[in-house]
């Protein structure tokens, strides 16, 4: 943490529970952004920079290393960004965009904020946007892993009974159940050399899921946040996330005046213990991360 007025700082995490040795990756990714301050002065890019380089590596559940959907073929990503600039655009459901975080700014720029599912990919290939590489093995492995998970008696996502998700399966394949589940989300939140502040996150989707499923990632106040007082990041199990629209929230800790790690720490609070969740932020002074769980992250301040 630092108490310099201004200046850059970048705070990159690579999802709550995923493990501490992917922090390699994080700060990877946060070098890029480094770079792009660098080189264009601006938050919001710097922010999409560090994104897309965790997007790119299949360790991650976003981009590349997205999980599969339950039918073993579906892959459904979402993302979004937003910075103080008025910058601000999602997406969610979207099967074939190599880099979901580039479709979500190029969102922000048409007359709307948010794209789902079959517009989103149409958009992606008007704007010429690079299709999702094959599914890969290590991909194979992790649905292989969860199926397995999903016939046992311990819930594979947290409160819920394995068996809801045969009851209201809706894939068009058959289910197949059987013949540790993801859940995490990439996302960095910036603080530029000129006072703004941006906030960009990626995700695979959780596992498992219901076909259409959207978590907060894409959900403006709940898995993101920016404002004139700094840039929140949260990452976990988006249904208990989006119950507490926990960035918004956190952001609101900042509007009562709570120092910022103050403010991460009572929002990771707000949470049960047994539930994944990890949070990251930027305000003028501070940068700062916190979570209930190993979470992967990295800072630089300069």
């Amino acid at each position: 943490m630092s108490n310099k007025e201004q200046g850059f700082a970048i705070v990159v995490h690579g999802g709550a529970g995923e493990p501490l040795e992917f922090a390699d990756g994080c700060d990877k990714a946060a070098r890029r952004g480094h770079a792009m301050i660098v080189e264009t002065g601006d938050a919001l890019e710097a922010a999409i920079a560090a994104v897309m380089v965790l997007e790119e590596d299949e360790r991650f559940n976003a981009g590349t290393g997205s999980v599969l959907c339950l039918d073993g073929a579906t892959i459904e990503m979402d993302a979004s960004i937003m910075d103080t600039r008025g910058h601000l655009g999602a997406v969610a459901g979207v099967r074939d965009v190599r880099n979901p975080i580039l479709l979500a700014r190029a969102v922000a720029d048409t007359p709307h904020v948010f794209l789902a599912g079959e517009g989103a990919d149409r958009l992606a290939r008007a704007l010429g946007f690079e299709r999702s590489k094959p599914i890969s093995a290590s991909q194979r492995e992790k649905h292989e892993k969860l199926m397995k998970q999903l016939a046992g008696s311990v819930p594979a996502m947290p409160g819920i009974d394995n068996r809801m998700f045969e009851h209201y399966w809706n894939y068009k394949t058959p289910i197949r159940l059987p013949p540790n589940a993801a859940h995490d989300t990439v996302g960095a939140v910036v603080r530029g050399p000129d006072g703004h502040f941006a906030v960009a996150g990626s995700t695979g989707g959780s596992a498992p899921s219901l076909l259409g499923r959207v978590g907060d990632t894409a959900v403006m106040g709940s898995g993101f946040y920016a404002g004139p007082l700094g840039a929140i990041a949260a990452t976990g199990v988006g249904e208990h996330i989006v119950r507490h629209m926990l960035a918004r929230t956190v952001y609101g800790y900042l509007e009562q005046g709570m120092p910022l790690q103050q403010a991460l720490q009572r929002g990771i609070d707000l949470i049960d213990k047994d539930v994944d969740t990890g949070l990251i932020g930027v305000t003028k002074t501070e940068a700062a991360s916190r979570s209930n769980t190993h979470m992967p992250t990295s800072i630089i301040e300069k």
